[in-house]
């Protein structure tokens, strides 16, 4: 797929205001640590990931994605009867129904002539959400549209540390790992066709998407339903699949991605990846033929952060002046099911 007149005007997010440390997270989990003989230190040499954010308690998730989306706005000076669509694209959301887009929304001014609803795809929402924006503004449907999203590990967290001190196996142990990495934010990524200012901002030039769904179990989050009185959250991976798998899935969508753009890795000027953890980084850039030198990473302190992960850690990197003008990045996205989905941007 290719674009011709999509820009992303800006991208606005919203830090969690609680940081909490792996160290904490393991005196926590210390009597299963003593149980199974596990040495303290394990989460942060296994993932690399220090530190992660947390919501206060009770924090609504539409809370998180309205902060990001005025951020958004307010950069480009983009007034709210301008979008022509909101999606909300978070693994944590408010209801069932109705869409957390529309609370948004709402909260927002944004109504009447105007597409709000809700898609979900594990870690790569934020990115489908992207792609929804892109088609409606290349076919000449609206002018500017915002995919939103907010995601919240705390609540996760808090159930799997009870649920490993429980039952302190090493199984559960190496299950309940990569719920540990997760983080909380939120991110709002604002699209235009460039017709409001002359102003420099970032096209769109194409993307990819790949899917192996026969992987769909590797990695799971929802309600355990063994106990129809009693619906206990649960989160479940297999962290050595999920890297095995996602990566072979990476290198065959970045060989298609690199076709379909004409991108070679000498072209590619920077990438910014999903944030899963050290070891999926040095993989995934070591198996495409990328530089270390060219990525920006997050996850030491904000961990993984689901769909808001890959927009947050961009935004991050424009601040830091990491994304430069003319620069052709690479936004590397994989999430589980299997999908994997890159996109090509001239910043």
């Amino acid at each position: 797929m290719k674009y011709s007149r999509v820009y992303i005007e800006s991208v606005g997010y919203e830090l969690a205001p609680i940081v909490v440390t792996s160290t904490e997270l393991e005196n926590r989990l210390k009597p299963m640590y003593d149980a199974l003989h596990i040495p303290l230190g394990q989460l942060e040499a296994l993932t690399g990931i220090r530190e992660r954010r947390w919501w206060k308690p009770n924090t609504r998730i539409s809370a998180g994605a309205i902060a990001a989306a005025k951020k958004a706005l307010r950069e480009r000076d983009i007034s709210p009867a301008d979008i022509g669509a909101v999606v909300y694209a978070g693994v944590c959301r408010e209801h069932f129904e109705p869409a957390t887009a529309c609370q948004v929304a709402s909260a927002l001014g944004i109504q009447g002539d105007v597409a709000v609803y809700d898609t979900s795809n594990a870690c790569l929402g934020v990115l489908n959400g992207v792609l929804d924006i892109a088609n409606r503004i290349e076919l000449g449907q609206i002018r500017a549209g915002l995919v939103v999203a907010c995601e919240s590990s705390r609540e996760i967290n808090e159930i799997m540390i009870q649920q490993m001190l429980d039952k302190p196996t090493m199984e559960n142990f190496t299950k309940s790992l990569a719920t540990l990495t997760g983080g909380s934010g939120a991110a709002a990524v604002l699209l235009t066709d460039g017709s409001f200012t002359p102003a420099r901002r970032p096209r769109l030039l194409g993307g990819v998407n790949l899917a192996e769904p026969q992987h769909h179990t590797l990695c799971r989050w929802g309600i355990m339903s063994e106990d129809p009185e009693n619906h206990v959250p649960y989160m479940q991976t297999d962290a050595v699949a999920v890297m095995k798998y996602g990566v072979k899935l990476g290198k065959r969508t970045w060989d298609a991605f690199s076709k379909e753009l004409d991108l070679t890795t000498d072209r590619i000027d920077k990438v910014i990846c999903h944030q899963v953890g050290e070891a999926h980084q040095k993989l995934i850039l070591q198996t495409i033929g990328l530089s270390a030198e060219k990525d920006f990473s997050s996850y030491e302190f904000l961990g993984n952060m689901g769909t808001v992960s890959l927009p947050v850690t961009a935004a991050i990197a424009k601040e830091r002046d990491f994304l430069l003008p003319g620069d052709i990045v690479g936004f590397l996205g994989i999430g589980s099911g299997l999908n994997c989905l890159m996109l090509g941007i001239q910043w």
